[in-house]
């Protein structure tokens, strides 16, 4: 597999940068991911596929992406410390240690949080749940991409479930409403086209 195909597989063009790249690993995995998918043969060949995409990228790409910034500054802590100022240098650095986490710290911490428990009821197949949840995120971090296709991807598995239990016009308002949710989701309009295909054969 060469560097484009592992582009393409994770639905990204080519360059893309290290959170594209895990933002949309992370999204397919839950996609395609075979305890979501329990007898889906195809799902479970994709999900193989994207890990090992989303692992060779990890290899290529740069590794500076990969570092978080840090909050403390080496040119501070390198150069000896003034004698006028000892102690004025203590208590910024006990006033930053003290410091309560952001706002967006404690939302990051929320959104994995739900994340794990949305995969937990797509998993039980808790489907009402899982989309409550994931509506509530999205209503939370209304700006947040990643969220928005988590909502998406719920839409569709329950669509999916719905196609299976013989529940054609409840389903396709769910496909239609994973469509809206994320409307430039290439993978995600691939697949909700293959549900209504499996629609259309029904009658």
């Amino acid at each position: 597999m060469d560097l484009e195909d592992c582009y393409r597989l994770l639905g990204l063009r080519s360059g893309a940068s290290f959170a594209d790249i895990k933002a949309s690993y992370r999204r397919l995995a839950q996609q395609y991911h075979p305890d979501i998918n329990p007898d889906d043969t195809k799902a479970k060949e994709k999900f193989i596929a994207v890990t090992e995409a989303y692992k060779l990228l990890l290899h290529k790409i740069p590794q500076q992406e990969t570092a978080q910034p840090s909050n403390k500054s080496p040119v501070v802590e390198n150069q000896p410390t003034r004698a006028t100022r000892p102690q004025t240098a203590t208590k910024e650095k006990l006033k930053e240690k003290a410091k309560p986490p952001s706002f967006s710290e404690i939302e990051q911490r929320l959104k994995w949080r739900t994340y794990e428990q949305l995969q937990q009821f797509l998993k039980e197949k808790r489907f009402p749940q899982a989309i409550s949840l994931a509506e509530a995120l999205a209503q939370r971090l209304p700006e947040d991409a990643e969220v928005r296709q988590w909502q998406a991807i719920s839409y569709q598995i329950w669509g999916r479930s719905l196609i299976a239990e013989k529940q054609p016009l409840k389903a396709r308002i769910y496909l239609k409403k994973a469509l809206k949710t994320d409307p430039y989701n290439k993978s995600l309009w691939d697949e909700v086209q293959r549900d209504f295909q499996m629609l259309e054969n029904m009658f």
